[in-house]
């Protein structure tokens, strides 16, 4: 299947949110400052979709399959293995990957903060490293990743099912022991979790460096497990061959199933500090030889996890002016191009963690798209209030690959 048109979907992940009473009852997208994904609004179609099927838990990694075009209903295995696939760690059949973060967990047992005070990614290593030296269990392996996000393999995995875990994200200023790991295997992970914590707190050597580096780790949090996943590729399903652009694992994990390749930017972090420049960049040069680009920015969902309006609003408006704004100038070179702008799940400030409420998305394509009667005349940019407005919606989020390439609703 040939395809010569320049496919790009470009996601700020956990933009959409609710209304704000102070704010005029305004969500962040509507306060913030947004003048390119307007025009995608304005010039091409706007609508909702729904990217986390009813009965799934609200996160990242179905939402993402569903923007990729997979049913997360039928590929979805878990999170942590479609990270270990980007940090090329092999999995067998029976094995199973963990995503282990580094937290923050006072003495109270509240769980103060996810991410360890967005812990340095060379101070996470050493971290690994000194728990790898320290202490080892039977068919246990621990990797470091970027930052906070790290993998733990259970190699010959004894269970037909995976323990029930909770994302530290969903439980900030919680008691974590109501949130521990339940079901197969759950003893065995929290035992995991109690010695690594012991070693955090305990380790000399990961004491001298914390005057060294950004970061306040208290414990180790083990989530999202699941076994390897299968899926056939973009290529053989749609003729799209490209790569991913994205500071997180996940993404590039998925991207790697389904027959993508990363492209690894330099100071992409995740955080309000990334290199949008850069990512932006890389998708331009990345069309010069392929069809397609999956860029992906983590700070406004991560501003949400923070309940921070400010840096929230700081983060759209930088997705919007240092990624879509600079995607759109370079697409000019193309007569032939589609471009899909999305927040994956929303992560209302008042909630600081992810829901499954359908999303705002908005598409632009040189060719126009048949979508009659979903018009409005009332559009007042890229928002939720505009998408509900068109009476667009997309039941089943991850058509809307499909959707790109037709044309057709």
């Amino acid at each position: 299947m040939k395809l010569e048109r320049k496919i790009v979907i470009l996601v700020g992940d956990g933009m959409a949110d609710y209304p704000i009473p102070e704010h005029g009852n305004r969500t962040p997208l509507e306060i913030a400052a947004t003048p390119h994904m307007d025009h995608i609004a304005s010039n091409g179609i706007i609508g909702l979709a729904k990217t986390i099927p009813d009965g799934m838990t609200p996160g990242s990694d179905t939402a993402n399959l569903s923007i990729f075009g997979y049913d997360p209903k039928k590929y979805f295995t878990g999170r942590a293995p479609l990270e270990a696939l980007n940090m090329g760690i092999e999995m067998a059949p029976k094995d199973v990957a963990f995503r282990c973060n580094l937290v923050n967990i006072d003495k109270n047992d509240i769980m103060m903060d996810f991410s360890a005070g967005h812990i340095d990614t060379d101070f996470t290593k050493i971290i690994i490293e000194e728990l790898k030296n320290s202490i080892s269990f039977k068919d246990i392996e621990i990797y470091p990743g970027v930052k906070y996000r790290n993998i733990l393999i259970w190699r010959n995995f004894p269970y037909d099912t995976v323990a029930d875990t909770t994302p530290p994200h969903d439980i900030h200023g919680e008691k974590t022991k109501n949130y521990l790991p339940k079901g197969d295997g759950a003893d065995f992970l929290i035992h995991i979790m109690d010695e690594y914590s012991k070693i955090i707190n305990g380790s000399d050597l990961i004491k001298d460096s914390r005057d060294r580096f950004q970061g306040d780790p208290t414990s180790l949090w083990l989530w999202g497990g699941g076994k390897k996943p299968f899926m056939d590729s973009l290529e053989s399903r749609f003729g799209l061959k490209g790569y991913t652009i994205s500071a997180v694992d996940l993404i590039h994990g998925i991207g790697r199933a389904v027959g993508l390749a990363p492209i690894h930017v330099e100071g992409v972090t995740g955080y309000l500090d990334t290199n949008y420049e850069g990512k932006s960049d890389a998708s331009i040069k990345a069309l010069k030889q392929s069809n397609f680009v999956f860029l992906h920015v983590e700070s406004p969902d991560e501003s949400g996890h923070e309940g921070n309006l400010e840096h929230k609003i700081m983060a759209i408006e930088d997705f919007d002016s240092r990624v879509v704004g600079r995607v759109l100038e370079g697409l000019k070179d193309y007569d032939d191009y589609t471009v899909l702008v999305i927040s994956d799940h929303p992560t209302p400030i008042s909630l600081r963690t992810h829901v499954s409420d359908p999303v705002p998305f908005c598409i632009l394509s040189s060719r126009g798209l048949s979508v009659d009667p979903y018009t409005s005349n009332n559009i007042s940019g890229f928002n939720e209030g505009s998408a509900l407005k068109t009476g667009l919606f997309i039941e089943e989020g991850h058509r809307l690959v499909e959707i790109m390439i037709s044309g057709r609703i």
